[in-house]
């Protein structure tokens, strides 16, 4: 009996760190950034994205996102993309801000079927490999400033982009 409750135990122990070691979220003002991640990159690409889950704004105010930096030498600049699919070509374009509206969740995951937004970090001086950390600062309108670490993780198979034509 009590092996059996202190395997249960130990089991649900696991749960639990599995679920808080992988919780990625961060919190500055009424805004919530749910798992910042890029993904691995090659010797010799200039370029790589940054997603989130989502951010969310929790407030009765609207904010923006109006700027991003990398915290290391990783990269020689970043900037704010807005990606859209037409016609089966995805289409990426520089935009100011992301606009976050009071009480709204605004999904920046890679893969969208529609309009989706990432922050494109430029001239990169080294590949992101799986398994890195890249710190990130992202500048909002009205919540300030909060750095947030990024994962670089693998390309998952069904997230390959093969079927879009660049």
């Amino acid at each position: 009996m009590l092996e059996s409750i202190l395997k249960n135990t130990a089991l649900t122990l696991v749960a639990v760190c599995t679920v808080a070691c992988n919780a990625h979220s961060f919190k500055v003002g009424e805004l919530d950034i749910q798992h910042p991640y890029a993904i691995a990159t090659v010797q010799g690409q200039a370029v790589g994205g940054v997603f989130f889950k989502h951010i969310e704004n929790k407030g009765a105010t609207p904010d923006r996102l109006i700027a991003a930096s990398v915290a290391t030498n990783i990269a020689a600049s970043t900037e704010i993309h807005t990606m859209s699919t037409e016609n089966d070509v995805m289409r990426m374009r520089q935009i100011t801000a992301i606009e976050l509206p009071a009480k709204t969740t605004v999904p920046m995951t890679r893969g969208l079927k529609k309009d989706g937004y990432h922050v494109m970090l430029m001239g990169l001086k080294a590949p992101l490999k799986v398994g890195d950390k890249l710190p990130l600062k992202l500048t909002f309108e009205k919540a300030g400033l909060v750095e947030v670490v990024v994962n670089i993780e693998a390309l998952k198979p069904d997230a390959a982009h093969s079927e879009h034509k660049h």
